[in-house]
């Protein structure tokens, strides 16, 4: 009997090509699906999401929360995806709010605790816009954040697996900006609990200023214990003053700060989603 002859590369390309057709069929029709509700109707189109960042006069953090915001982009497509910031930076958050107009918002900030800036800089300058907003929750703690601390880690050099010798004689040291509330300092030692978890190894948290103890301090505190392979976590959300400074204390390694890792758009579109259900009340109340 005669075998059946394979399939030809010609073949080949044209069921991957109708394939790539009908896929991106499918994700078109889904998107449009999620617009309509189970009766039929139409439903509002979703609350534009604002990343609001802090702002830097270091020109690297306005080109990671630009690539971090045009990877949420990427992750949910047709949703509008905005960016202001605090201070520093343009658009200034005011002026992005203002752009919006009525237009309903969630305010996602890139930040990674409690600090002033969630609790009364970012309110307040919502208060002030006639865009109808809500202010989603800071990225931090999370284990999605974990996930990117822990990738920057392996990138700068942290050893993949969890050795004998890593566990004995390795730690890390978490650096964040740090703040003078006590529910900034809490969140951190929340992200450094779940990173010590992950790691297998002892995380202390510390700061770059405002908050006891310094990088440095941790660091020398790791190693008179016996750990002489310490590595600093950077915690922040983009390169600036203080990534900087907590990078050149570092005995070992350091990592990247979080910049625009495939899971920190996940965990924005993830506060974002905890957010809005109580925007689609007001909007269907209105």
């Amino acid at each position: 009997m005669t075998a059946s002859n394979p399939l030809s590369d010609e073949s080949i390309l044209h069921l991957d090509s109708t394939a790539h057709l009908m896929n991106s069929i499918s994700s078109r029709l889904a998107d449009r699906l999620r617009l309509v509700s189970p009766s039929g109707r139409r439903r509002p189109a979703p609350p534009a999401l604002v990343l609001v960042a802090h702002g830097s006069r270091d020109p690297r953090a306005l080109r990671t929360v630009r690539a971090l915001r045009d990877r949420v982009r990427e992750q949910r497509p047709g949703l509008p995806v905005h960016l202001g910031h605090i201070e520093l930076n343009e658009p200034l958050l005011p002026d992005t709010l203002a752009a919006l107009g009525a237009t309903p918002a969630i305010l996602v900030p890139l930040l990674l605790g409690r600090g002033y800036h969630v609790k009364r800089d970012i309110p307040e300058m919502a208060a002030a816009s006639p865009a109808r907003t809500r202010v989603a929750a800071p990225l931090g703690p999370h284990p999605l954040l974990v996930d990117t601390l822990h990738a920057r880690l392996l990138e700068a050099g942290w050893p993949p697996g969890q050795d004998a010798a890593t566990r004995r004689t390795g730690a890390v040291v978490l650096a964040a900006a740090g703040s003078r509330d006590p529910d900034s300092a809490a969140d951190t030692r929340r992200t450094a609990r779940l990173l010590a978890e992950r790691l297998g190894v002892p995380v202390v948290p510390a700061y770059a200023s405002a908050a006891a103890p310094t990088v440095d301090t941790a660091a020398r505190a790791l190693t008179a214990r016996g750990r002489d392979r310490v590595a600093i976590a950077s915690c922040f959300t983009a390169p600036g003053r203080f990534a900087a400074q907590c990078a050149r204390t570092a005995p070992w390694i350091v990592s990247a700060p979080l910049g625009a890792h495939e899971a920190m758009a996940r965990l924005v579109l993830h506060r974002y989603d905890r957010a809005q259900t109580p925007v689609r009340a007001d909007l269907a109340s209105a």
